[in-house]
């Protein structure tokens, strides 16, 4: 377990998918922080979160506070590069826990051979954003109308990234590499 003052974060196991589903059923049901909307399909749910549970390329890390969840964060590596979710209870946003899920996460990638990190943010997030920045993330890209919303809205979205690995050589094929 990982402390960082009052919020601590462990790795998720199976006995914690009834609080960690909670928690992300109430930040879905905001409907403008994550891509997921209500209404869940628990299920699919169920079998994405045993799949981080049963693979060594992913992690789910749960933030807690006094022993309730908080916060969540989920990293899969695929080709070297780790790929994140996160979200963040209401009551708790803005007083360090996504600060301490993201230093969790950095550190795992790296022990696990990620050469970067890589995550994806609605354009309107701008406290995400801002965190994403203070842990050296850039921004790479806009995805236009990119996330068909439940509504119908086509949503844009910002992809940022992290590079870990500044010392393997570059693609011969890029000017200047």
């Amino acid at each position: 377990m990982l402390a960082s003052g009052i919020v601590a974060v462990r790795i998720a196991n199976a006995d914690d998918f009834h609080i960690w589903f909670a928690l992300f059923e109430a930040v879905a049901a905001e409907g403008k922080w994550i891509g997921s909307e209500s209404p869940l399909d628990r299920d699919a749910r169920r079998q994405s979160f045993d799949h981080y549970l049963e693979s060594e390329d992913a992690v789910t890390l749960l933030a807690e506070v006094d022993g309730q969840l908080v916060g969540n964060l989920g990293v899969e590596i695929r080709r070297g590069v780790g790929h994140l979710g996160m979200l963040v209870d209401e009551r708790w946003r803005g007083r360090g826990v996504g600060s301490t899920l993201m230093e969790s996460c950095i550190n795992w990638a790296k022990e696990h051979g990620a050469h970067k990190v890589s995550l994806e943010v609605w354009p309107h997030n701008t406290a995400a954003i801002d965190l994403y920045k203070k842990f050296g993330f850039e921004r790479e890209g806009l995805q236009r109308r990119h996330y068909r919303r439940r509504n119908g809205q086509l949503w844009d979205a910002i992809t940022m990234g992290l590079v870990l690995d500044w010392d393997s050589r570059s693609s011969p094929f890029v000017p200047g590499a």
